[in-house]
């Protein structure tokens, strides 16, 4: 009794802070029923004072700067810098002995060399971090690369409350001032809005205001000079998804031809899925063998899938748009 009491007084005392987390979180039934729980609990708080002694306890002991529900904290979370090691691999984002980080021209980018390092920034959500791990490595294998993995699982663009992605990329970009950006996210995105007024992802309102968005941060990207490639979304076990999936690729597709410059878009539906561009979880490689792209969900790649478009990267930034790279 005394351990439920106690509990009792913390979940009244601390109810509009875990609201304010449930508030921010990714939308689905867990930050349903989290709400849907919490909101009656956090009025009572509120309209009882107690909310209040915790604030002012926070103020008088100067933790009210760190506490979850600050506006700063939130700007913070998504303008900082959170390099994220590849997975089975090690960060290359600081430069090599020997190379230099000054301005060149266009034909020395294309032609990077071991004293002149081509600066690649790679973002993107988990399957952007599945991407980036292998193409990582790969790029620090030519030698004449220097490539930053800048990975959030669970992120996207829809919910800037949950992680600011603009705000992360302009950071990235400042700090990195990369001469390529490549660019996966997307597997989170169809979920509403959030408001006011919350646009539900089923109304007509959702699209244009999803193409915004990409377009905004195709532009963020582009503002150095930088080259961008943009790598759409596979095909996703779930029906579902991968109709969501489709949607998604046809709006970014369609806004990276209206930048200026365009954005590179790489499609990645027939590179991991059936020749029809249909969920699978194997694929026939050039030797004639099968090759495991996909993990258990349905959803994420497997090191194998990684490397399928990373390599599909690279080709692209070799044939179509001339880098020379060992």
């Amino acid at each position: 009794m005394i351990c439920v009491s106690a509990f009792g007084v913390w979940l009244l005392l601390f109810a509009p802070m875990l609201q304010h987390n449930a508030q921010v979180s990714p939308v689905g039934t867990r930050r349903t029923v989290a709400l849907d729980i919490l909101g009656p609990i956090a009025a009572l708080s509120r309209g009882v004072q107690l909310s209040r002694i915790v604030s002012e306890t926070d103020a008088a002991t100067g933790r009210d700067k760190n506490q979850p529900g600050n506006g700063s904290t939130l700007t913070v979370l998504g303008a900082s810098k959170h390099p994220t090691k590849p997975r089975g691999g090690t960060s290359t984002s600081t430069l090599p002995p020997g190379a230099t980080t000054t301005s060149t021209t266009a034909v020395n980018i294309l032609h990077p060399t071991a004293a002149n390092h081509l600066r690649v920034l790679i973002v993107g959500d988990s399957l952007g971090l599945d991407l980036g791990g292998p193409l990582q490595n790969d790029l620090a294998n030519t030698g004449v690369v220097t490539a930053v993995l800048d990975g959030h699982e669970s992120t996207g663009l829809t919910r800037p409350d949950y992680f600011n992605w603009p705000a992360e990329l302009q950071s990235d970009i400042t700090a990195d001032q990369p001469q390529v950006v490549v660019i996966m996210i997307g597997a989170n995105d169809p979920q509403d809005f959030l408001g006011p007024p919350d646009v539900p992802y089923t109304s007509p309102q959702w699209n244009p205001m999803y193409a915004a968005r990409v377009a905004a941060f195709m532009q963020i990207a582009e503002k150095g000079g930088a080259k961008v490639i943009w790598v759409g979304m596979p095909p996703m076990q779930s029906g579902d998804l991968s109709a969501k999936m489709l949607d998604l690729n046809t709006i970014v597709q369609q806004q990276a031809a209206l930048q200026k410059p365009p954005v590179s878009f790489i499609s990645s539906w027939s590179l991991l899925g059936n020749p029809p561009g249909t969920y699978s979880a194997f694929i026939t490689n050039s030797s004639g063998q099968e090759v495991n792209v996909r993990t258990p969900d349905g959803t994420h790649l497997t090191p194998a899938g990684g490397e399928v478009l990373s390599q599909a990267v690279i080709n692209y930034m070799q044939n179509t748009l001339h880098f020379v790279l060992p």
